[in-house]
């Protein structure tokens, strides 16, 4: 970064009060949150000085137009303000979010690593491998390109013809890609990849990450400690926030061994504010003994981006009405919002009067009601709730054109009181927060499973009926996008294609190609001729949600990988079963790989004779296979983007075109 550019920069910003604590440092989230917001002030700020003005913005016919996304990322640069003492303060946790902890109102987590980005690297299910910590502050040349965008490679279309060459990426009119896509790699990694093309496009992200347990029961590397868990969470959800649109929504499956903290990391990133609920989901009724307690629930956290968000009710075509009148069945609900406290400054136009006859019942049972004051009719008002006056749901308007029609007035069980309650006759429901209904026990999961794939191949997957409920109440709209970057058995992806709705889901295990990309080639379906050879159908996944949303296959998805530099030869060291392989393998890592900065490139062979000793002590070829993957530098376990022409990764001219069709203008190649 160009340090004279960067002190002209915050000394402008440090003009405005907002962006300045009690230190006299600038407070660069205060000045992110407010460019997201398109702040006047800022935009006009920023446009005083003619060298900042020139960088982030351009001309366009006279106007001045914000390149927004460019100056946040300038912005937020880890070499942006890096001077030692805002590398202190952040560093032993003074400041979170650029404010200091006096500064803040709520509760925050605090723990070691904070600061930092766990890669979290995931092999094989039956291995774990040492997660590796990048401080973002304090050693910033290992972490200097590990979230860049990367080179995508094996690029293959799924259709119900089978598989097909990608030939492009195709697009809305608004230039949003229009793809179903599953990704093989590290799902950090991964997410910063698809926060180039898909920031802000998310309706709906659901994860079930790793549960942090001690156990292994999801194939996942399930065993962080807690600060690691934490970190990694952290990570994640945080560039999640950023791909979710405004009125987007997230569900973070969890059970009670990291439950509490969940919620106060969500609480922090998301903010309190857009807390929606916690649904407890008993998704084994029996119940599993862990020693004192038969386990039988799991939690799912939901949060929104803002306060823009709209949760849907539930369909229910079984549902059956109490109460019938000319316009047919209907359940009723309190008109009253309990949520909803009042005073003259705080929705003033949901508190008002209703009259009710106490003379006139109609054959349910309801009472005829009234805007307008008449004798001998009584006032009713919406209740207090723990002493404090509420509102009603409804503004007086609504009220008055529904009267007694879709409202009316109900006897409460106290003698004299009365509430006002709405018909409601859709064939709906709201969603509740515990959940125990046979639809979303785990065993649906795991036999639907169990029948598409002819045996077990994956321990608890979750029910495609729990992934439909949580869709159904937070997605609309077919075009809707649905993220999941924990895909597992890609329950999520395979629910989202049956409901037509566009999904991307995330997967670095081995086992990504044999379960998840199976199934979800499973759902599609396999075109086929009928006995006759007259006519075609398709033979697809008729399990899970397929009868209830009439499923008959379908459509389509690409997948690609993220192209493996480090990972690659971390791959090559745990597969290998020799000390020979492991001496050529160190060979070719000394001579085409990136080493940690602090490793000798050369092989003396004094240190090779001392590898082979360590090969005959205890467990010897373990300790040599770890010894290796610490000389590799973890920062380049992928091939950066800006690499795509280096002759030494071979990329093809194909994958390169597919690369420009996927970043399209942030391709730098």
């Amino acid at each position: 970064m160009n340090t004279s550019f960067n002190e002209k920069l915050i000394n402008l910003l440090k003009k405005d009060k907002r962006f300045v604590d009690d230190a006299g440092e600038l407070l660069k989230n205060a000045v992110v949150s407010q460019a997201s917001n398109y702040d006047k002030n800022l935009v006009k700020l920023l446009l005083e000085n003619s060298e900042i003005k020139k960088k982030f913005f351009d001309e366009v016919e006279d106007h001045w137009i914000f390149k927004i996304n460019s100056f946040i990322d300038y912005i937020s640069d880890k070499n942006f303000l890096a001077n030692s003492y805002t590398r202190f303060r952040n560093k032993i946790g003074l400041n979170i979010d650029g404010k200091f902890l006096r500064e803040r109102g709520e509760v925050s987590l605090v723990w070691p690593y904070k600061d930092c980005v766990l890669e979290g690297g995931q092999t094989k299910e039956e291995e774990k491998r040492k997660e590796i910590f990048f401080n973002e502050i304090l050693a910033q040349d290992e972490i200097d390109k590990l979230l860049d965008p990367k080179v995508l490679i094996n690029w293959k279309r799924h259709t119900i013809k089978g598989e097909k060459t990608v030939s492009k990426i195709k697009r809305d009119k608004n230039g949003t890609i229009k793809e179903n896509i599953f990704i093989k790699g590290n799902n950090l990694i991964a997410l910063r990849v698809l926060e180039t093309q898909f920031r802000g496009k998310v309706k709906l992200i659901y994860i079930d990450p790793p549960y942090n347990t001690g156990g292994d029961a999801f194939r996942y590397n399930d065993n962080f400690n807690h600060s690691s868990w934490l970190t990694f969470m952290k990570n994640r959800l945080e560039i999640g926030k950023k791909l979710l649109r405004n009125d987007g929504v997230i569900f973070v499956h969890c059970d009670s061994n990291e439950q509490a903290y969940l919620k106060v990391l969500m609480d922090e990133i998301f903010k309190r504010d857009n807390f929606i609920d916690i649904i407890t989901l008993v998704n084994n009724p029996r119940g599993r003994d862990y020693g004192g307690i038969a386990n039988m629930h799991e939690f799912i956290n939901v949060y929104s981006k803002t306060n823009e968000y709209k949760l849907f009710d539930l369909l229910d075509e079984n549902k059956t009405f109490p109460y019938k009148d000319e316009k047919g069945g209907f359940e009723i609900r309190e008109l009253r919002n309990r949520n909803i406290k009042f005073n003259d400054k705080n929705r003033p136009n949901l508190f008002y009067t209703f009259y009710l006859n106490p003379k006139n019942r109609d054959e349910n049972g309801f009472y005829e009601i009234s805007l307008e004051k008449k004798e001998g009719w009584i006032e009713v008002l919406p209740a207090k709730s723990q002493g404090v006056q509420t509102v009603w749901r409804w503004g007086k308007e609504k009220s008055r054109n529904n009267l007694n029609l879709n409202i009316c007035g109900k006897a409460m069980k106290e003698k004299g009181r009365y509430q006002i309650v709405e018909k409601y006759r859709e064939k709906t429901r709201m969603a509740r927060s515990v959940w125990w209904d046979k639809e979303v026990n785990s065993e649906r999961g795991t036999l639907h499973l169990k029948n598409l794939f002819k045996g077990k191949i994956f321990d608890n997957p979750k029910p495609e009926e729990t992934l439909k409920r949580i869709i159904e109440m937070s997605s609309e709209d077919e075009n809707d996008i649905i993220l999941d970057f924990f895909a597992g058995s890609g329950t999520t992806a395979a629910v989202a294609h049956k409901m037509n709705r566009q999904w991307i889901t995330v997967e670095q295990m081995d086992y990504a190609k044999t379960i998840p990309v199976e199934r979800l080639k499973k759902v599609i379906g396999t075109e086929i001729k009928k006995e006759d050879g007259m006519f075609k159908e398709i033979e697809c996944d008729r399990g899970g949600i397929s009868k209830s949303v009439k499923w008959k296959g379908g459509g389509d998805f690409i997948y690609f990988e993220l192209m493996k530099y480090n990972e690659a030869y971390i791959d090559k060291i745990k597969e290998s079963s020799s000390q020979k392989e492991l001496i050529e393998i160190w060979q070719d890592i000394s001579e085409n790989s990136f080493l940690n900065w602090y490793v000798n490139p050369e092989l003396p062979e004094e240190a090779i004779k001392e590898f082979r000793e360590i090969g005959k002590s205890e467990n010897g070829e373990e300790k040599q296979k770890k010894l290796l993957v610490e000389l590799l530098n973890k920062n380049q376990l992928y091939v950066n983007l800006s690499e795509i022409n280096d002759k030494d990764f071979s990329v093809s001219e194909k994958d390169k075109k597919l690369n420009q069709s996927f970043y399209g203008e942030n391709y730098n190649g």
